[in-house]
């Protein structure tokens, strides 16, 4: 598996976290192996998480998405994006913000998105949805 990935917020927190270092190296791996993509909205997730729940001061929450910007494209929340994910609720019924990562992800041009919140290996106008956890396990 190659290709342009769309990466959701929940791979970060674990790139980033201490807890599970064996899903941390996964999403390393995953990474490293792909030509990634992300959103405004995953990099406002993960800050949130990181402030809050983490609570890292700004300035290291500046320096982890430097890192991720060096490594990773990230596309803006327009209304196109918006427009396409509710009609990709309206199908398929995840919620509105995994919709808007699945949207981006197709407005992209990517081939997977990584991430541990949808049904791995279901496939939406031509993306499909990867958990790399569960894939790993098989």
């Amino acid at each position: 598996m190659r290709g342009k990935a769309f990466i959701d917020t929940n791979i970060f927190i674990y790139l980033y976290s201490e807890d599970e270092p064996n899903k941390k190296s996964l999403c390393i791996e995953y990474l490293r192996n792909h030509d990634c993509i992300t959103s405004t909205q995953a990099i406002n997730e993960l800050s949130n998480v990181l402030t809050r729940k983490w609570k890292l001061p700004a300035k290291d929450v500046k320096n982890v998405i430097s890192e991720i910007q060096s490594s990773c494209r990230i596309e803006l929340i327009n209304i196109e994006v918006i427009t396409r994910a509710l009609s990709i609720h309206e199908k398929y019924g995840y919620s509105y913000y995994d919709c808007l990562m699945l949207s981006a992800a197709i407005l992209n041009g990517c081939y997977y998105i990584f991430s541990e919140d949808m049904q791995d290996g279901q496939k939406i106008d031509g993306l499909e949805i990867v958990n790399i956890f569960q894939r790993e396990k098989k």
